[in-house]
């Protein structure tokens, strides 16, 4: 029972049933008691309540009764299917439900030592980046003697109504859980990354290509360990909506669990095998244990007649109103309109699967009167104060990498009781930066934004895209400037990252800086491309690089392969103790790996603040006293500011 969670509201479960054994009583939780303010704020339920614990509802309670399935759970009056279908999901999972339910074998009643219970469990939830013990007794609400919540179908199991109630717990009161989001509670549930995913928006049924990708993303994340949920969105405006049942047994804004994603091969006997067709198949659950899709592939429709005996067998084919279906997968893209995907990230060093490499950062959106200070800026909308934001810096060193980025922001179900409780609406933009920045951004000059999440009032915001080799900025921010916050801010590579706040405007004065000296100014250089090089090698090309150097430092761009015009979008900052020191730009020639490289042409630029700061075209010099001209130009931009906040 020793658990490195940490403990919710202080309460440590083993001292707590230690003391409860030793006095002979059972728990009762002081921090979630046995009245109204547990179950509701404004909307009681539909009856008289009385709290009673298992034995009092069943002779023979068991936390599970045949194991743990999906088909276990069924949804109570509270509108929280949207948990009770993570719940389903979490039943398929044994590494994940028995992290959730630790000790489960200790937690089952033991009859043949009644003596050792105590009325206590407890269950464990990743909460904001941690995993939280939370620890409850076993008072269940019920009215007329049945429990009105989650609930098994088996009426002497009880793992999900208690572990309903600790989470009703974290959030408040069981009202608190109506109306919610499933991908959160399968994260709460194992740590992974949600991905919302609009097929409406996205139009995956139109798209033949977009589906197969979609389903080869969804058989992997399946495969691997990751849980998918699925609704039909309804009409806002219209609340009969909700729950309301289609002519096709689906129902529009209901949370169904998927329980399977296959390639099912179609035939019979072994001309099957040889011919090896397929279609693509998703099973789901709808958690009220009832009410199933009617349309082709469900349970006794005659598509079914396509598949032999052997394979609807591995596939435990049931005709019976369980909840639990199958459809195919163009049918589910087009009466499904939202996706939540939650990918078990693996970090493991050792894995036959794709290894990542991630970096967790936790942050809060603060209002400073001091723009320096300040940080929360608002989207990129609000150009005077978007940098004021928090800034994180990361470097991509392979050739191209995808990269997986989660913005998730504190649940604030808690807070639904005193009016409050809306997720705020945030998202994050990742601007390419120069290659030695080490200080925040405050000012875009020709930093390019790669690309920018959509902005939503959910609790995370999820980012999969490829970046080539650079050094790169995640800003995360709310949409709206001076809205505060708690973020927390996830990035994985797939080879390590560096990732780290930018906490600092500009160099630090230290002790030494009266001997070393201080900047004076701040420079700011981008090259962007060369044209006209001069031919090099047999083919009439080259592969040439930049070098960018100042003040004993210097920047290099990576090597353009055959090209005597290669576009270099290489950019620097120097932040400059010498002024009249100038900034050398030299293009160079990597012919091969057993020849040193060739000088191609140089710029020299005295990077003064009087300087032109627009774009320019330079003509490449030789090096020495006599600086002729060589074949070729540079395209540019050099910005200087003796104010070490400009740039």
């Amino acid at each position: 029972m020793v658990s490195s969670a940490k403990p919710y509201k202080n309460q440590h479960y083993a001292a707590l049933k230690r003391d409860c054994i030793s006095k002979k009583t059972l728990f009762e939780d002081p921090e979630f008691p046995a009245t109204n303010t547990s179950l509701y704020y404004t909307k009681p339920p539909p009856g008289r309540v009385e709290w009673k614990r298992p034995r009092e509802i069943s002779e023979s309670p068991h936390l599970f009764v045949d194991g743990i399935s999906s088909h276990d759970l069924n949804q109570g009056v509270v509108g929280n299917c949207w948990f009770v279908a993570a719940c389903s999901c979490l039943a398929l999972k044994p590494t994940l439900w028995k992290k959730v339910i630790p000790d489960w074998k200790e937690q089952e009643w033991d009859d043949t030592h009644p003596e050792n219970y105590a009325g206590i469990f407890h269950f464990q939830f990743w909460i904001f980046g941690e995993w939280v013990d939370v620890v409850i007794d076993d008072r269940l609400p019920t009215i007329n003697g049945k429990l009105i919540y989650c609930h098994s179908k088996s009426t002497n199991e009880f793992w999900s109504a208690l572990l309903e109630k600790a989470y009703a717990k974290l959030s408040g009161c069981y009202q608190s859980l109506e109306g919610g989001n499933t991908g959160d509670a399968v994260v709460d549930f194992s740590g992974a990354v949600s991905e919302a995913i609009s097929l409406e928006e996205g139009q995956y049924y139109k798209d033949q290509k977009k589906q197969d990708k979609l389903f080869e993303d969804l058989l992997k994340v399946y495969d691997r360990g990751g849980i998918i949920s699925c609704s039909i969105k309804v009409c806002t405006a219209d609340p009969h909506e909700i729950e309301f049942k289609l002519a096709n047994g689906l129902v529009k804004g209901h949370a169904y669990s998927v329980t399977a994603v296959k390639r099912v091969r179609l035939g019979h006997g072994l001309l099957a095998y040889f011919k090896n067709e397929t279609i693509p198949l998703i099973r789901m659950r709808n958690p009220w244990g009832t009410i199933e899709w009617k349309g082709a592939w469900s349970d006794s429709s005659e598509e079914w007649s396509k598949v032999g005996d052997t394979e609807r067998g591995n596939l435990g084919i049931t005709v019976a109103d369980d909840g639990e279906f199958w459809m195919s997968f163009t049918d589910w893209c087009k009466f499904f309109t939202d996706a939540d995907v939650c990918r078990i990230i693996n970090t493991s060093l050792i894995s036959v699967h794709k290894s990542w490499h991630e970096a967790m950062h936790f942050g809060s959106w603060t209002k400073n009167a001091d723009p320096l200070l300040n940080r929360c800026g608002g989207c990129a909308n609000h150009k005077q104060t978007f940098l004021q934001n928090p800034q994180y810096l990361f470097h991509v060193t392979k050739e191209a990498d995808e990269v997986l980025i989660s913005l998730q922001q504190k649940d604030m179900k808690i807070h639904r009781r005193h009016g409050q409780g809306e997720n705020l609406t945030i998202g994050f933009s990742i601007f390419k930066v120069e290659l030695n920045r080490k200080y925040r951004l405050h000012d875009i000059l020709t930093q390019n934004c790669v690309v920018s999440s959509t902005y939503i009032n959910a609790r995370t915001v999820f980012m999969r895209h490829t970046l080539s080799q650079g050094q790169y900025v995640i800003i995360p921010t709310t949409f709206k400037p001076f809205t505060l916050g708690d973020y927390m801010l996830r990035v994985f590579t797939d080879l390590h990252s560096g990732c780290r706040e930018l906490t600092e405007d500009k160099p630090k004065v230290r002790c030494w800086s009266s001997i070393t000296g201080y900047p004076q100014a701040v420079t700011h250089v981008y090259i962007h491309a060369a044209e006209g090089l001069q031919n090099q090698d047999r083919t009439g090309g080259a592969d040439p690089y930049v070098i960018i150097s100042c003040e004993g430092r210097s920047v290099k761009s990576t090597i353009h392969n055959d090209t005597l015009e290669p576009e270099f979008a290489t950019s620097a900052v120097f932040y400059r103790k010498k002024l009249r020191k100038p900034i050398k730009v030299e293009v160079i020639l990597n012919p091969s790996l057993i020849s040193p490289d060739e000088f191609m042409g140089q710029l020299v630029l005295s990077g003064s603040a009087n300087d032109p700061s627009g774009p320019q075209r330079l003509q490449l010099r030789q090096q020495g006293e006599q600086k002729a001209e060589m074949p070729g130009t540079i395209s540019l931009r050099i910005v200087t500011s003796t104010q070490l906040t400009a740039i």
